[in-house]
């Protein structure tokens, strides 16, 4: 019960955040942090997939709704909702732990780093080409992924290194 709650007071918080302050930041022309993806970032690793998957749908429909952006930001969290566990395959550490909460206490900084950027990535990537839905200014697209995930990583970096303060 404890868990559900936390887990709700997390969507319910970086949903706000999302829509009231990081969606008015655009850094440069560029740069827009999509803080929302930590939710599924951080999710247990024996969370169900269809439970994961439900959770990352309801997270990005919710987000467009707020942002007036229809499906993108639903398309782009399933998809890192999808590919979320062969991702913590690539960084988990090889010991199996039970309820394995991705973050820096149970995979270190370096691991952590490295499955977020990615993770960010794939996200920002399928947002940004489905809200472009063409390759006609290719550079621009992949400077604007780029700059984007580079920010959102650090702020989920931040959120982390916060969170799991001692």
């Amino acid at each position: 019960m404890e868990k559900t709650l936390t887990r709700i007071a997390w969507f319910v918080g970086l949903v706000l955040a999302q829509v009231l302050l990081f969606k008015k930041i655009y850094l440069f022309g560029l740069a827009t942090p999509f803080v929302y993806v930590y939710f599924i970032l951080a999710l247990d690793k024996d969370l169900d997939k269809n439970k994961l998957m439900l959770l990352a749908f309801v997270l990005g429909l919710v987000v467009d709704v707020f942002c007036n952006t229809p499906g993108v930001n639903a398309g782009a969290s399933v998809l890192l909702a999808f590919s979320r566990e062969r991702l913590l395959r690539l960084f988990m550490p090889r010991e199996e732990f039970e309820n394995f909460e991705p973050g820096i206490e149970s995979m270190g900084i370096w691991p952590f780093l490295r499955y977020a950027f990615l993770a960010v990535m794939l996200h920002h990537s399928a947002l940004f080409l489905l809200e472009a839905f063409s390759f006609a200014h290719i550079g621009y697209l992949l400077l604007r992924i780029l700059c984007s995930a580079l920010l959102t990583v650090m702020l989920v970096m931040s959120i982390e290194f916060v969170r799991h303060r001692r």
